[in-house]
Protein backbone atom coordinates (compact mmCIF):
# COMPACT_ATOMS: atom_id res chain seq x y z
CA UNK A 1 0.00 0.00 0.00
CA UNK A 2 1.37 3.41 -0.91
CA UNK A 3 1.90 5.87 1.90
CA UNK A 4 0.73 9.43 2.22
CA UNK A 5 3.13 12.35 2.45
CA UNK A 6 1.77 15.02 4.72
CA UNK A 7 1.46 18.51 3.30
CA UNK A 8 3.50 21.14 5.12
CA UNK A 9 1.03 23.92 4.35
CA UNK A 10 2.34 27.45 4.23
CA UNK A 11 3.92 27.35 7.68
CA UNK A 12 7.34 26.27 8.85
CA UNK A 13 9.77 25.50 6.04
CA UNK A 14 7.30 25.65 3.17
CA UNK A 15 8.94 28.72 1.62
CA UNK A 16 12.50 27.57 2.28
CA UNK A 17 12.70 25.61 -0.97
CA UNK A 18 10.51 23.99 -3.59
CA UNK A 19 8.92 20.61 -2.79
CA UNK A 20 8.57 17.91 -5.42
CA UNK A 21 4.83 18.47 -5.97
CA UNK A 22 5.59 22.15 -6.55
CA UNK A 23 8.32 21.21 -9.04
CA UNK A 24 5.71 19.52 -11.23
CA UNK A 25 3.01 22.15 -10.71
CA UNK A 26 5.29 25.12 -11.39
CA UNK A 27 6.93 23.52 -14.42
CA UNK A 28 3.45 22.90 -15.81
CA UNK A 29 2.47 26.53 -15.20
CA UNK A 30 5.75 27.86 -16.61
CA UNK A 31 5.31 25.93 -19.83
CA UNK A 32 1.56 26.28 -20.32
CA UNK A 33 0.86 29.91 -19.43
CA UNK A 34 2.85 31.50 -22.30
CA UNK A 35 1.19 29.10 -24.72
CA UNK A 36 -2.23 30.08 -23.40
CA UNK A 37 -1.30 33.70 -24.07
CA UNK A 38 -0.07 32.86 -27.54
CA UNK A 39 -3.14 30.80 -28.44
CA UNK A 40 -5.72 33.26 -27.12
CA UNK A 41 -4.14 36.71 -27.44
CA UNK A 42 -5.76 37.30 -30.83
CA UNK A 43 -9.17 36.98 -29.15
CA UNK A 44 -8.55 40.15 -27.13
CA UNK A 45 -9.60 43.58 -28.34
CA UNK A 46 -6.43 45.18 -26.94
CA UNK A 47 -3.87 42.32 -27.00
CA UNK A 48 -4.39 41.68 -23.29
CA UNK A 49 -4.86 38.41 -21.42
CA UNK A 50 -5.98 38.37 -17.76
CA UNK A 51 -4.47 35.98 -15.21
CA UNK A 52 -5.47 35.36 -11.59
CA UNK A 53 -3.39 33.50 -9.01
CA UNK A 54 -5.93 33.15 -6.25
CA UNK A 55 -3.62 31.79 -3.53
CA UNK A 56 -0.34 33.45 -4.44
CA UNK A 57 1.64 33.06 -1.21
CA UNK A 58 5.00 34.84 -1.03
CA UNK A 59 5.72 34.72 -4.75
CA UNK A 60 9.31 33.55 -4.35
CA UNK A 61 11.08 30.92 -2.25
CA UNK A 62 13.79 31.85 0.23
CA UNK A 63 16.23 29.98 -2.01
CA UNK A 64 15.53 32.56 -4.72
CA UNK A 65 13.57 30.19 -6.93
CA UNK A 66 10.35 31.62 -8.34
CA UNK A 67 7.04 30.40 -6.93
CA UNK A 68 3.80 30.58 -8.91
CA UNK A 69 3.43 34.37 -8.73
CA UNK A 70 6.92 35.13 -10.00
CA UNK A 71 6.60 32.46 -12.68
CA UNK A 72 3.55 34.32 -14.02
CA UNK A 73 5.37 37.66 -13.76
CA UNK A 74 8.28 36.25 -15.76
CA UNK A 75 5.88 34.99 -18.39
CA UNK A 76 4.24 38.43 -18.48
CA UNK A 77 7.64 40.06 -18.96
CA UNK A 78 8.47 37.64 -21.78
CA UNK A 79 5.15 38.12 -23.57
CA UNK A 80 5.50 41.89 -23.29
CA UNK A 81 8.96 41.94 -24.85
CA UNK A 82 8.48 39.31 -27.58
CA UNK A 83 4.96 39.05 -29.05
CA UNK A 84 3.94 42.41 -27.56
CA UNK A 85 1.13 40.84 -25.55
CA UNK A 86 0.02 42.10 -22.14
CA UNK A 87 -0.53 39.43 -19.50
CA UNK A 88 -2.28 41.40 -16.76
CA UNK A 89 -1.66 39.56 -13.49
CA UNK A 90 -3.80 39.61 -10.37
CA UNK A 91 -2.54 38.00 -7.17
CA UNK A 92 -4.53 37.37 -4.00
CA UNK A 93 -3.04 36.45 -0.62
CA UNK A 94 -4.75 36.86 2.80
CA UNK A 95 -1.79 36.33 5.18
CA UNK A 96 -0.02 39.55 6.09
CA UNK A 97 3.59 38.30 6.13
CA UNK A 98 3.20 36.39 2.88
CA UNK A 99 1.43 39.35 1.25
CA UNK A 100 4.23 41.76 2.18
CA UNK A 101 6.80 39.52 0.50
CA UNK A 102 4.52 38.99 -2.48
CA UNK A 103 4.09 42.73 -2.90
CA UNK A 104 7.87 43.21 -2.95
CA UNK A 105 8.18 40.69 -5.79
CA UNK A 106 5.30 42.28 -7.71
CA UNK A 107 6.80 45.77 -7.35
CA UNK A 108 10.05 44.58 -8.93
CA UNK A 109 8.15 43.61 -12.07
CA UNK A 110 5.95 46.69 -12.03
CA UNK A 111 9.18 48.67 -12.37
CA UNK A 112 9.91 46.72 -15.56
CA UNK A 113 6.57 47.63 -17.11
CA UNK A 114 4.65 44.46 -16.26
CA UNK A 115 0.98 45.09 -15.43
CA UNK A 116 0.24 43.41 -12.08
CA UNK A 117 -1.93 43.85 -8.99
CA UNK A 118 -1.40 42.41 -5.50
CA UNK A 119 -4.56 42.09 -3.40
CA UNK A 120 -4.52 41.29 0.30
CA UNK A 121 -7.52 39.13 1.02
CA UNK A 122 -9.31 35.95 0.07
CA UNK A 123 -9.66 35.15 -3.61
CA UNK A 124 -13.45 35.26 -3.48
CA UNK A 125 -13.32 38.95 -2.58
CA UNK A 126 -11.43 39.85 -5.76
CA UNK A 127 -12.77 37.23 -8.19
CA UNK A 128 -15.69 39.26 -9.56
CA UNK A 129 -13.42 42.26 -10.11
CA UNK A 130 -11.00 40.13 -12.11
CA UNK A 131 -13.79 38.58 -14.18
CA UNK A 132 -15.11 42.06 -14.97
CA UNK A 133 -11.61 43.20 -15.91
CA UNK A 134 -11.48 40.29 -18.38
CA UNK A 135 -14.94 40.91 -19.83
CA UNK A 136 -13.58 41.21 -23.40
CA UNK A 137 -10.31 39.34 -22.87
CA UNK A 138 -9.13 35.74 -22.34
CA UNK A 139 -8.98 34.70 -18.70
CA UNK A 140 -6.82 32.09 -16.97
CA UNK A 141 -7.61 31.17 -13.36
CA UNK A 142 -4.95 29.45 -11.23
CA UNK A 143 -6.33 28.33 -7.87
CA UNK A 144 -3.76 26.59 -5.69
CA UNK A 145 -4.77 26.61 -2.01
CA UNK A 146 -2.97 24.55 0.61
CA UNK A 147 -6.40 23.54 1.89
CA UNK A 148 -9.82 23.61 0.29
CA UNK A 149 -10.57 25.39 -2.95
CA UNK A 150 -13.59 27.58 -3.70
CA UNK A 151 -17.08 26.01 -3.57
CA UNK A 152 -17.99 24.34 -6.85
CA UNK A 153 -21.15 26.46 -7.11
CA UNK A 154 -18.92 29.56 -7.13
CA UNK A 155 -16.71 28.11 -9.86
CA UNK A 156 -19.77 27.18 -11.90
CA UNK A 157 -21.13 30.71 -11.48
CA UNK A 158 -17.94 32.12 -13.04
CA UNK A 159 -17.27 29.44 -15.66
CA UNK A 160 -20.80 28.65 -16.81
CA UNK A 161 -22.76 31.84 -16.13
CA UNK A 162 -20.32 34.76 -16.27
CA UNK A 163 -17.95 33.17 -18.82
CA UNK A 164 -20.02 30.65 -20.84
CA UNK A 165 -18.62 31.60 -24.26
CA UNK A 166 -15.78 29.88 -26.14
CA UNK A 167 -14.24 33.23 -27.15
CA UNK A 168 -12.64 35.01 -25.47
CA UNK A 169 -11.29 31.89 -23.83
CA UNK A 170 -11.57 30.94 -20.17
CA UNK A 171 -9.39 28.25 -18.60
CA UNK A 172 -8.91 26.95 -15.08
CA UNK A 173 -6.06 25.13 -13.36
CA UNK A 174 -6.81 24.27 -9.74
CA UNK A 175 -5.54 22.18 -6.86
CA UNK A 176 -8.03 19.57 -5.61
CA UNK A 177 -6.60 18.34 -2.31
CA UNK A 178 -6.51 14.55 -1.91
CA UNK A 179 -5.23 15.06 1.63
CA UNK A 180 -8.40 16.99 2.44
CA UNK A 181 -10.55 14.22 0.99
CA UNK A 182 -8.66 11.66 3.09
CA UNK A 183 -9.00 13.73 6.26
CA UNK A 184 -12.68 14.58 5.76
CA UNK A 185 -13.45 11.02 4.73
CA UNK A 186 -12.34 10.11 8.24
CA UNK A 187 -15.02 12.43 9.63
CA UNK A 188 -17.65 10.58 7.61
CA UNK A 189 -16.46 7.24 8.97
CA UNK A 190 -16.28 8.43 12.58
CA UNK A 191 -19.30 8.93 14.86
CA UNK A 192 -17.40 11.94 16.25
CA UNK A 193 -16.96 13.55 12.84
CA UNK A 194 -17.07 17.34 12.65
CA UNK A 195 -20.27 18.25 10.79
CA UNK A 196 -19.13 21.81 10.14
CA UNK A 197 -16.02 20.54 8.34
CA UNK A 198 -18.14 18.08 6.37
CA UNK A 199 -20.49 20.84 5.27
CA UNK A 200 -17.53 22.96 4.14
CA UNK A 201 -16.44 20.11 1.89
CA UNK A 202 -20.02 19.64 0.72
CA UNK A 203 -19.72 23.18 -0.62
CA UNK A 204 -16.40 22.41 -2.33
CA UNK A 205 -17.94 19.38 -4.03
CA UNK A 206 -21.27 20.98 -4.83
CA UNK A 207 -23.29 18.51 -2.75
CA UNK A 208 -23.14 15.68 -0.22
CA UNK A 209 -22.62 13.02 -2.89
CA UNK A 210 -18.96 12.48 -1.92
CA UNK A 211 -19.92 11.22 1.57
CA UNK A 212 -21.50 8.09 0.08
CA UNK A 213 -18.12 6.79 -1.08
CA UNK A 214 -16.82 6.79 2.50
CA UNK A 215 -20.06 5.46 3.94
CA UNK A 216 -19.53 2.43 1.70
CA UNK A 217 -15.95 2.14 2.97
CA UNK A 218 -17.22 1.76 6.53
CA UNK A 219 -19.03 -1.42 5.54
CA UNK A 220 -15.97 -2.86 3.75
CA UNK A 221 -13.81 -5.52 5.37
CA UNK A 222 -10.72 -3.75 4.06
CA UNK A 223 -11.63 -0.34 5.42
CA UNK A 224 -8.29 1.35 4.68
CA UNK A 225 -8.15 -0.03 1.15
CA UNK A 226 -11.76 0.97 0.50
CA UNK A 227 -11.09 4.45 1.89
CA UNK A 228 -8.12 4.88 -0.46
CA UNK A 229 -10.28 3.79 -3.38
CA UNK A 230 -12.92 6.27 -2.22
CA UNK A 231 -10.44 9.15 -2.40
CA UNK A 232 -9.66 8.44 -6.05
CA UNK A 233 -13.35 7.96 -6.83
CA UNK A 234 -14.27 11.30 -5.24
CA UNK A 235 -11.57 13.12 -7.24
CA UNK A 236 -12.76 11.51 -10.49
CA UNK A 237 -16.40 12.30 -9.76
CA UNK A 238 -15.53 15.89 -8.87
CA UNK A 239 -13.88 16.42 -12.26
CA UNK A 240 -16.81 14.76 -14.04
CA UNK A 241 -19.38 16.95 -12.28
CA UNK A 242 -17.37 20.11 -12.97
CA UNK A 243 -17.31 19.18 -16.66
CA UNK A 244 -21.04 18.50 -16.73
CA UNK A 245 -21.96 21.70 -14.90
CA UNK A 246 -19.71 24.00 -16.96
CA UNK A 247 -19.78 22.33 -20.36
CA UNK A 248 -15.99 22.39 -20.36
CA UNK A 249 -13.42 19.70 -21.14
CA UNK A 250 -11.87 18.69 -17.81
CA UNK A 251 -8.73 16.69 -17.14
CA UNK A 252 -7.27 15.75 -13.76
CA UNK A 253 -3.57 15.04 -13.10
CA UNK A 254 -2.20 13.38 -9.90
CA UNK A 255 0.74 15.08 -8.14
CA UNK A 256 2.81 13.40 -5.42
CA UNK A 257 5.95 13.79 -3.29
CA UNK A 258 7.67 10.69 -4.65
CA UNK A 259 7.07 7.69 -6.93
CA UNK A 260 6.00 5.57 -3.94
CA UNK A 261 3.61 8.07 -2.39
CA UNK A 262 -0.02 8.55 -3.27
CA UNK A 263 -1.04 11.86 -4.82
CA UNK A 264 -1.31 14.71 -2.31
CA UNK A 265 -3.53 16.57 -4.75
CA UNK A 266 -4.81 16.52 -8.30
CA UNK A 267 -4.43 19.41 -10.69
CA UNK A 268 -7.79 19.90 -12.37
CA UNK A 269 -7.67 21.61 -15.76
CA UNK A 270 -10.75 22.94 -17.57
CA UNK A 271 -10.95 24.39 -21.09
CA UNK A 272 -13.42 24.78 -23.96
CA UNK A 273 -10.70 24.69 -26.57
CA UNK A 274 -9.43 21.57 -28.38
CA UNK A 275 -6.10 23.39 -28.64
CA UNK A 276 -6.02 23.89 -24.88
CA UNK A 277 -6.68 20.20 -24.33
CA UNK A 278 -3.91 19.18 -26.74
CA UNK A 279 -1.28 21.60 -25.46
CA UNK A 280 -2.08 20.83 -21.82
CA UNK A 281 -1.50 17.10 -22.38
CA UNK A 282 1.83 17.79 -24.08
CA UNK A 283 2.81 20.17 -21.27
CA UNK A 284 1.89 17.62 -18.58
CA UNK A 285 4.22 15.09 -20.21
CA UNK A 286 7.08 17.60 -20.28
CA UNK A 287 6.47 18.69 -16.67
CA UNK A 288 6.35 15.04 -15.62
CA UNK A 289 9.79 14.49 -17.18
CA UNK A 290 11.17 17.44 -15.20
CA UNK A 291 9.62 16.03 -12.01
CA UNK A 292 11.37 12.70 -12.59
CA UNK A 293 14.69 14.42 -13.28
CA UNK A 294 14.34 16.31 -10.00
CA UNK A 295 13.53 13.07 -8.14
CA UNK A 296 16.73 11.57 -9.52
CA UNK A 297 18.79 14.64 -8.61
CA UNK A 298 17.58 14.51 -5.01
CA UNK A 299 18.22 10.81 -4.54
CA UNK A 300 20.99 9.81 -2.14
CA UNK A 301 24.09 9.26 -4.28
CA UNK A 302 25.19 6.46 -1.95
CA UNK A 303 22.04 4.43 -2.47
CA UNK A 304 22.64 1.13 -4.27
CA UNK A 305 19.39 1.46 -6.18
CA UNK A 306 17.54 4.74 -6.21
CA UNK A 307 13.77 4.86 -5.92
CA UNK A 308 13.65 6.72 -9.21
CA UNK A 309 15.67 4.16 -11.17
CA UNK A 310 13.55 1.30 -9.83
CA UNK A 311 10.18 3.00 -10.28
CA UNK A 312 10.63 4.96 -13.50
CA UNK A 313 10.11 3.29 -16.82
CA UNK A 314 12.61 4.28 -19.49
CA UNK A 315 11.03 7.22 -21.41
CA UNK A 316 12.30 5.77 -24.69
CA UNK A 317 10.49 2.51 -23.93
CA UNK A 318 7.29 4.42 -23.18
CA UNK A 319 7.57 6.26 -26.48
CA UNK A 320 8.29 3.01 -28.34
CA UNK A 321 5.10 1.53 -26.87
CA UNK A 322 3.12 4.68 -27.60
CA UNK A 323 3.90 5.03 -31.33
CA UNK A 324 2.11 1.87 -32.57
CA UNK A 325 -0.76 2.36 -30.10
CA UNK A 326 -1.34 5.96 -31.21
CA UNK A 327 -1.08 4.83 -34.85
CA UNK A 328 -3.79 2.28 -34.11
CA UNK A 329 -5.91 5.00 -32.46
CA UNK A 330 -5.55 7.12 -35.59
CA UNK A 331 -6.43 4.21 -37.87
CA UNK A 332 -9.61 3.54 -35.88
CA UNK A 333 -10.49 7.23 -36.00
CA UNK A 334 -10.11 7.33 -39.80
CA UNK A 335 -12.08 4.10 -40.23
CA UNK A 336 -14.89 5.50 -38.08
CA UNK A 337 -15.15 8.94 -39.64
CA UNK A 338 -14.21 7.99 -43.25
CA UNK A 339 -13.24 11.60 -43.83
CA UNK A 340 -10.21 13.86 -43.23
CA UNK A 341 -9.54 14.54 -39.55
CA UNK A 342 -7.52 17.31 -37.97
CA UNK A 343 -5.57 15.84 -35.06
CA UNK A 344 -6.24 18.65 -32.59
CA UNK A 345 -9.99 18.06 -32.89
CA UNK A 346 -9.61 14.52 -31.52
CA UNK A 347 -6.97 14.89 -28.79
CA UNK A 348 -8.15 12.22 -26.34
CA UNK A 349 -8.88 9.71 -29.11
CA UNK A 350 -5.45 10.30 -30.62
CA UNK A 351 -3.39 9.96 -27.43
CA UNK A 352 -5.63 7.42 -25.66
CA UNK A 353 -4.01 6.13 -22.48
CA UNK A 354 -0.81 8.01 -23.34
CA UNK A 355 -2.42 11.44 -22.85
CA UNK A 356 -0.16 13.37 -20.50
CA UNK A 357 2.44 10.59 -20.75
CA UNK A 358 4.14 11.38 -24.08
CA UNK A 359 4.77 14.60 -25.98
CA UNK A 360 3.35 15.53 -29.38
CA UNK A 361 6.44 14.53 -31.45
CA UNK A 362 5.46 10.93 -30.64
CA UNK A 363 2.17 11.54 -32.49
CA UNK A 364 4.12 12.68 -35.54
CA UNK A 365 6.04 9.41 -35.47
CA UNK A 366 2.72 7.56 -35.34
CA UNK A 367 1.48 9.54 -38.35
CA UNK A 368 4.58 8.55 -40.30
CA UNK A 369 4.10 4.90 -39.32
CA UNK A 370 0.49 5.03 -40.48
CA UNK A 371 1.59 6.59 -43.77
CA UNK A 372 4.21 3.87 -44.27
CA UNK A 373 1.49 1.26 -43.71
CA UNK A 374 -0.62 2.85 -46.46
CA UNK A 375 -3.49 3.73 -44.14
CA UNK A 376 -3.24 7.44 -45.05
CA UNK A 377 -1.61 9.34 -47.91
CA UNK A 378 -0.58 12.07 -45.45
CA UNK A 379 2.75 11.98 -43.61
CA UNK A 380 2.70 15.35 -41.83
CA UNK A 381 5.77 16.62 -43.65
CA UNK A 382 5.62 20.38 -44.12
CA UNK A 383 3.12 20.92 -41.30
CA UNK A 384 5.03 22.81 -38.59
CA UNK A 385 2.83 21.92 -35.62
CA UNK A 386 1.85 18.32 -35.10
CA UNK A 387 -1.60 19.25 -33.81
CA UNK A 388 -2.37 20.98 -37.13
CA UNK A 389 -1.82 17.82 -39.21
CA UNK A 390 -4.89 16.66 -41.12
CA UNK A 391 -5.08 12.99 -42.09
CA UNK A 392 -7.18 11.63 -44.91
CA UNK A 393 -8.27 8.00 -45.00
CA UNK A 394 -6.54 5.83 -47.62
CA UNK A 395 -8.01 2.75 -49.22
CA UNK A 396 -9.66 1.34 -46.12
CA UNK A 397 -10.75 -1.77 -47.99
CA UNK A 398 -7.21 -2.65 -49.00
Amino acid sequence: MWGWAMSSGTNGDYWADKSLPSVFKHELLRRYLPQFGGMTGTQSHDKRVVYLDGYAGEGRYESGEPASAEIALRVASYLRSRPGLTLECFFSEPQGKSFDRLREVVEQYLARGVRAHAHRGEVDSVLDQVVERARREPLFLFLDPCGLVLPQDRLVEVLARQRPQRRPATELLMNFSMMAVWRLGGHVRSPKGNEKSLQRFDDVCGGTWWREYFADAVASRDKDGAAEDAIDAVAAEYALRLAQRTGMRVQSVPVSHSPRKRAVYRLVFATRSPYGLWVFGDTVARARATWWETVEEREDDDALFSVASVARKDPKEVEAEAVPQIAENLARLLARTRRPVKLVDHTLEVFGSFYGQVTEPVVRQAVQLLHAQGVTPDNGVGVRKTREITLSPGNLAA
